[in-house]
């Protein structure tokens, strides 16, 4: 059996939001799997104990590299100039990279790349010059030079046709999978008292702290709620990964006067998320771009109203059951649709996210354009 190495270098622990959680369900799928392969992990020395646990399996291997992924200048040269060399010492010549970064030339190896959106062509104006460079090189070396693309979604399957002119039937789309344990909770009480929680009596979002993530707007309903004395509850709970724009979130929490009704509640394990999402009012999702989106379709798995916007791919990946913003920005808006949502969630087809049924599509794929 051809090893296969899939590229994880990539990966700070907490730190990467979706991508991590995209990542880590698709391996545990492949472990589910009962079919034969050979996939080698390739590990950062500071993220490699986070998947020793895949060696239990024997169709894992990890391959550790003198990589620290928090070294992230130092990593991306070590994968421009030295993965293909280091990868042909170890006898592998086939590579799955799950995100946009990859080497600067095949130097015989084959690759595939997963490509979960083009943000900093979008929004270039939210990340530092070299950030928007980088990106936009690795996306232009993906679409000449890897032998095929997954996209995580049609929306950014057509984008990247658009921008770079590539084929259809160079780019396949995969859902991202989402894996929703019902038993994997705690008491409610136990977050109740942390947060001083009503039950049904906050809204919940999960998101990191960048502007395209519409943070602002909430907050902006929030205050309103307050200062208008609005029938609609007072508290907003925000988790995800903070950042250097996670500040000016805290400031505009300070200089709206809602310290006491928004909570920063950071890095969240998915057992209290879990929780989070189940007692909610409802969750609200104003992000305007999305590659794909996991928090509203985790939400609507552990039975969440949503409340998000009709961008991007937000729509095709909630298949049109969540209640739509048309006017992202309007703090108006949001609170008519916060007033009566409907509630859709039985609608909703969930096999699509299916973790053993992608990881099979993935599968498949890895084996056809690399086995």
């Amino acid at each position: 059996m051809e090893k296969i190495a899939i590229d994880l270098l990539w990966l700070r622990p907490r730190q990467v939001g979706g991508t991590e959680f995209y990542i880590r369900n698709l391996l545990d799928g492949f472990r589910k799997l009962e079919d034969t392969f050979h996939f080698v992990l390739l590990v950062s020395k500071d993220n490699r104990d986070t998947f020793v646990h895949y060696t239990r399996d024997e169709r894992f291997t990890l391959l550790e590299t003198d990589v620290v992924s928090a070294h992230i200048g130092k990593r991306i040269l070590w994968q421009f100039f030295c993965e293909n060399r280091f990868l042909r010492r170890h006898g592998i010549r086939r590579c799955f990279i799950p995100v946009y970064c990859r080497t600067l030339t095949n130097g015989g190896i084959a690759y595939v790349n997963t490509i979960h959106d083009l943000q900093a062509a979008h929004y270039p104006g939210y990340h530092p010059f070299y950030e928007v460079a980088y990106s936009r090189l690795c996306w232009w070396l993906d679409t000449h030079f890897s032998k095929h693309i997954v996209a995580i979604s049609d929306w950014v399957k057509q984008d990247i046709q658009t921008r770079y002119h590539v084929s259809g039937d160079r780019i396949t789309t995969i859902y991202n999978p989402i894996v929703a344990d019902r038993s994997q909770t705690i008491d409610f009480a136990v977050l109740q008292e942390k947060y001083d929680l009503e039950e049904h009596g906050y809204y919940y979002t999960v998101s990191q702290m960048i502007p395209h993530k519409n943070l602002g707007t909430l907050l902006e309903v929030m205050r309103q709620i307050k200062e208008r004395g609005i029938d609609l509850p007072h508290k907003l709970l925000i988790s995800g990964v903070n950042s250097a724009a996670g500040q000016e979130v805290e400031r505009q929490i300070r200089e709206s006067g809602l310290e006491s009704e928004v909570i920063l509640t950071g890095f969240v394990e998915n057992a209290e998320r879990n929780t989070l999402y189940a007692h909610c009012r409802a969750f609200l999702f104003p992000s305007v771009f999305e590659g794909f989106g996991m928090p509203p379709v985790e939400a609507m798995l552990f039975g969440s109203v949503v409340i998000t916007t009709d961008r991007s791919s937000i729509p095709e990946v909630t298949q049109g059951k969540a209640n739509y913003v048309n006017a992202p920005y309007d703090a108006e808006a949001w609170i008519r649709a916060m007033r009566q949502p409907q509630n859709r969630i039985a609608e909703v087809d969930f096999d699509r996210y299916d973790q053993m049924k992608l990881a099979r599509q993935y599968l498949e794929l890895l084996l056809r354009q690399l086995g």
